[in-house]
């Protein structure tokens, strides 16, 4: 897919793929500080609000870096590998306890 954003497609799928994944590590440390890490906090549906927010914030970033319009499939790929990250990284900031000190 080739737009006049001015990037190969090569480098548009580094950037989209490093936004994604910065957003989804920021979503699960956001996450772990706003919901919190005990056990009581791993059933909580506040921390996938959370992750929404996050998915939902890259779309002015992709617009500010120069990506141009994400189709189905892209928008599919911003949200499974923003949640896989969210997940791995708020997992493991559950399991481990971890106090943030906010």
């Amino acid at each position: 897919m080739s737009d006049d954003s001015g990037l190969s497609d090569h480098a548009r799928g580094v950037v989209v793929t490093t936004i994604c994944c910065l957003a989804g590590i920021a979503a699960g440390v956001v996450s772990a500080v706003y919901v919190g890490t005990d056990p009581a906090a791993a059933a909580s549906t506040t921390a996938v609000f959370v992750l929404g927010a996050f998915v939902i914030a890259q779309y002015p970033i992709f617009k500010a870096v120069g990506v141009g319009d994400l189709g189905i499939k892209d928008n599919l790929y911003v949200a499974f590998l923003t949640f896989t990250l969210w997940f791995i990284s708020y997992t493991v900031l559950l399991t481990s306890a971890v106090d943030l000190g906010v």
